[in-house]
């Protein structure tokens, strides 16, 4: 279920575009390290985010796991002519104007759908240091799903996917659980060694070191 109007054929600019982008996938040679689970609903939290291209790829990755991924945006792009496209394309609408905080949404939408693999750049920006934010585990955690650690290496064109990890409540101790099979594929990946830091700061300053 990828959208509220899946009874209505895909719009004929959704359907190119996913083309072009397995085109573009196939064509760069990139390969899977793993396997996204075999479960209805989980969050990817992806990572290094450094280039506009990486939910491309990730769209060619997970189209060859047979999983069509969703992504959250501004409810403002769900509008007009970019309505039809917006929801085609897996996205869900987040309104800011809302009562109810982003995090609310989509665990709304988690329940309220048979299948869901939100996808979360979980860095939040390129030009982060490595740090990552906090939303793809409220998320999670809010909607009693998983977290798939999703792992990128641009230089060999390589996208893996780790193990789901269901959140605890302990942030600082789960997310030492996904820095450290980050860093079990890239282990001399600086961005990886800020965040297997970020959690261990986490896990002292909560009293569990």
């Amino acid at each position: 279920m990828s959208s509220p109007e899946t009874k209505r054929k895909r719009s004929l600019l959704s359907r190119l575009v996913r083309r072009i982008i397995m085109v573009l996938y196939r064509w760069k040679g990139w390969t899977i390290d793993g396997h996204l689970p075999d479960l209805p609903k989980f969050v990817i939290a992806g990572a290094p985010h450094t280039s506009n291209w990486d939910f491309v790829f990730f769209i060619g990755a997970t189209a060859e796991e047979g999983v069509e991924p969703n992504f959250m945006g501004k409810h403002t792009l769900f509008q007009g002519i970019m309505r039809n496209f917006m929801f085609d394309m897996g996205g869900i609408p987040i309104d800011r104007t809302k009562r109810a905080n982003y995090v609310e949404q989509v665990a709304a939408e988690f329940a309220r759908r048979d299948h869901l693999a939100l996808v979360i750049a979980a860095e939040g920006t390129r030009s982060t240091d490595g740090s990552w934010k906090s939303g793809f585990y409220n998320i999670a955690r809010a909607a009693n799903v998983p977290v798939v650690p999703a792992w990128v290496c641009n230089e060999r064109n390589i996208l893996g996917f780790g193990p789901p990890i269901w959140p605890t409540g302990d942030y600082g101790q789960d997310l030492l659980k996904i820095a450290q099979f980050m860093r079990s594929k890239l282990p001399d990946y600086a961005r990886y060694t800020v965040l297997e830091a970020q959690a261990l700061k986490l896990i002292e300053e909560n009293g569990h070191a």
